[in-house]
């Protein structure tokens, strides 16, 4: 089963990848790794917004996590032209917008490392970061950095 077909499987479609926001790329490659730009959390209503102890919770930043790991592997798609490529994911650096001292940033963060392992399997295990921080680009909840291995 392709990557896509996987997708289609867990009932989920890519969005249209974003364009860079600024002067950066959203995909860079060097040898076999892809860089990819940071991406925050969108759905079809467009940015999602709100702070994780404050007026959003862990699921709503879960959910948050998840879309922008759809996001990377549309960039992906983009970039490749398919996810056949991809060999493995090698990082996810996620950063929550939540409240000061708030603890669960890695349980928000899982959103984006379980959809990589349920399209992926083995490949899609990742080492990672998972960072509250005080704020995010259009008021997101989660923002979404990764580097993958392809063949």
């Amino acid at each position: 089963m392709t990557r896509e077909e996987q997708l289609a499987e867990l009932g989920l479609t890519l969005p249209a990848p974003p364009a860079p926001g600024g002067n950066y790329l959203s995909a860079k490659r060097v040898g076999t790794l892809i860089y990819l730009a940071g991406v925050v959390s969108t759905n079809a209503s467009g940015v999602m917004t709100g702070t994780v102890g404050l007026d959003r919770t862990v699921a709503d930043g879960y959910s948050a996590a998840r879309s922008c790991a759809l996001t990377q592997l549309a960039v992906l798609k983009r970039e490749l032209g398919s996810l056949k490529a991809v060999a493995e994911v090698v990082s996810v650096n996620g950063y929550v917008n939540s409240v000061a001292g708030f603890e669960d940033s890695p349980a928000v963060i899982n959103g984006a490392s379980d959809l990589l392992v349920q399209v992926f399997g083995e490949e899609g295990k990742h080492v990672r970061a998972a960072v509250g921080v005080s704020a995010l680009p259009r008021n997101a909840i989660v923002e979404v950095q990764m580097t993958v291995r392809i063949e």
